[in-house]
């Protein structure tokens, strides 16, 4: 078990944790930020202590994704509380509610299995509202005798929320996905495509070498940096540039936002003459800018609060089959390209 952030006390055989960040705990927050880890960042599930705890105190529910249980620990700093930590597989509390790890039977098994009856003197647990989804307050009831409340979307809030008799106003009900908020999620979906990185750029780098004499290593070293410098920036418009101006690219699907900001930055390159002599390989560049930009736009949407479960899977159905036929067809378009002057 990790036990960088207990303190080293306990209450029974309950540990004690700390509500301040060590240097550690930032530096590895910037690692798993950059999806280093990420699978693997989890705690163990149970019961903790933040400050010094009573029968009286109040009993808070997170996730086992140690980036969560992070953010949850330091809002609970100045104060003295329990902390019930679900196994919810490392999954943090909105994405494991919505697959049934933050759920109804965990929450009682655990409330069960650390023996939270004889912790304290009351039969309240506060929830984060973002699990609310996965848990149901009535069978918690039925079979715990506890009460769910719902807590807070931030854990910033949760002082405020205890300060008004543990009632959230309309502004901690929200769900924010500011510029900030976004921002904070590019690492990742950047790092997602690591391989996308590494063998496509390698491919065109090899094929950039074709020519109506044969091959040239001339020609595959200096088209093939400027083929690898295109699909940088396609894969930084989907993955990055689309996440952050979201609210201001028209279109209501992802796979379109992505589509013309791919498209955007090609015009750009093309006044730059990044794209090529040839209209074909101007065409060809066009096609497949837009494609990957695309794609890799779309799969932002498991991150964004824009979409449902539902509206993802219908755009997938019409945009990855799009997404693919501008592929196929801006590389076959490229590699002719390489043999005739349109």
């Amino acid at each position: 078990m990790n036990t960088r952030f207990l303190t080293g006390n306990t209450f029974g055989t309950i540990p004690q944790i700390s509500t301040i960040w060590s240097r550690r705990d930032l530096w590895e927050t910037i690692k798993v930020r950059w999806s280093v880890g990420r699978m693997d960042y989890k705690i163990e599930p149970g019961i903790y202590a933040v400050g010094n705890p009573r029968e009286s105190s109040s009993v808070f529910v997170t996730a086992n994704f140690k980036l969560t249980f992070d953010h949850v620990r330091r809002g609970l700093n100045g104060m003295d509380a329990w902390l019930l930590v679900l196994d919810t597989k490392g999954i943090n509390v909105w994405c494991a509610a919505g697959k049934g790890t933050f759920s109804t039977n965990e929450l009682i098994r655990q409330i069960n299995l650390v023996g939270l009856e004889k912790t304290v003197n009351h039969h309240k647990v506060i929830v984060p509202q973002l699990g609310a989804v996965g848990v149901s307050a009535h069978e918690i009831k039925k079979n715990t005798d506890f009460s769910v409340i719902y807590g807070p979307v931030r854990a910033e809030d949760i002082h405020d929320f205890m300060e008004a008799g543990m009632r959230a106003t309309k502004e901690m009900r929200a769900v924010r996905f500011s510029t900030w908020d976004r921002m904070k999620l590019i690492p990742v979906e950047l790092a997602y495509g690591k391989y996308y990185l590494v063998l496509i750029p390698a491919m065109f780098v090899i094929l950039s070498g074709l020519n109506p004499k044969g091959y040239s290593i001339d020609l595959a070293y200096s088209n093939g940096l400027r083929s690898v410098f295109n699909l940088l920036i396609a894969y930084v418009a989907g993955c990055g540039i689309t996440p952050l101006l979201l609210p201001w690219i028209p279109f209501r699907r992802f796979a379109l936002k992505g589509l013309l900001t791919g498209w955007l930055a090609a015009f750009i390159l093309a006044c730059f003459h990044f794209l090529g002599n040839s209209n074909l390989e101007i065409i060809s560049w066009f096609l497949m800018i837009g494609s990957v930009s695309s794609f890799f736009a779309m799969t932002f949407t498991g991150t964004s609060t824009f979409t449902s479960l539902s509206g993802v899977q219908k755009e997938m159905k019409t945009a990855v089959p799009m997404q693919i036929g501008m592929a196929a067809l801006g590389i076959i378009a490229w590699i002719v390209s390489k043999f005739i002057a349109l």
